[in-house]
């Protein structure tokens, strides 16, 4: 009778052992759950904050296109590959050539530094691109998260290497050539006269006047995002939790030393 009473008592007491940690188990899933929804809300209100207070809306730029670059640019400082500048640059080719579609934005200082003309591919599309390539010679612009490289000198005088940061997207920027440089074709004039900017070979040309300080703001390995919404583009850099947990540890950095 004892052996059965000790059976059943051990029965009884591995049951409440089972039952304490699957109560233990879903809590930990729910505060893990919760932690990333909070992390995941506060991101969602930084974006906006920043998206308002560096007044991008007034210049053309959608909030839904600036969170997705964002979002690389927070990807690419956790990986370690952004230097001091805290610069993002966004090129929006879900926008015409004759709208000033590049922009250039300081993340701590919430600020807009310039916004103005850049030219796709002249197999892209006409005024407004539809198609990109990352094969050699195809003319094309290129999508995708890029980080730049060093100045240099060539046929379209001081240029900007650009590293291609998405496998099957950009990733031969490089062997292509694809820079940021000068080009007379990108300009009011070219507007009024063709109703749309020239076209580069892929390069992301910018008006020649701006060249110099668009090359000096954005150099030194910064995030250049080259957008096009309407076609199928997938990156992980995209990570938008992992983006959240990096622009909180940044924004709590950035408060402790001002304290």
């Amino acid at each position: 009778m004892n052996k059965y009473i000790l059976c059943f008592a051990s029965i009884i007491l591995l049951c409440v052992a089972l039952i304490g940690s699957s109560f233990k188990a879903a809590d930990q899933s729910q505060s893990k759950s919760s932690k990333n929804f909070a992390a995941d809300s506060v991101y969602n209100q930084y974006i906006l904050d920043l998206y308002q207070t560096a007044d991008l809306d007034s210049v053309g730029l959608s909030e839904q296109v600036f969170k997705k670059a964002l979002t690389g640019y927070y990807n690419m400082k956790y990986r370690g590959l952004l230097h001091d500048k805290s610069v993002l640059t966004i090129a929006d080719f879900d926008q015409e050539s004759r709208k000033k579609r590049l922009y250039i934005i300081d993340i701590d200082k919430k600020k807009l530094i310039l916004n103005t003309w850049v030219a796709h591919g002249q197999n892209s599309g006409g005024d407004k691109p539809s198609n990109f390539s990352n094969i050699q010679n195809s003319n094309q612009s290129s999508l995708g998260f890029y980080l730049t490289g060093e100045i240099y000198f060539g046929k379209h005088g001081r240029s900007l290497k650009l590293n291609g940061m998405d496998q099957n997207f950009n990733s031969k920027a490089r062997d292509r050539a694809i820079v940021v440089h000068g080009a007379d074709y990108v300009s009011q004039e070219t507007i009024n006269k063709l109703g749309r900017l020239g076209r580069s070979q892929g390069c992301p040309a910018v008006p020649t006047k701006l060249a110099n300080k668009v090359i000096d703001a954005i150099s030194d390995r910064t995030v250049l995002f080259i957008n096009s919404s309407e076609q199928t583009y997938q990156s992980s850099l995209l990570n938008e939790t992992l983006a959240a947990n990096a622009a909180l540890n940044q924004n709590n950095m950035m408060a402790a030393q001002m304290d």
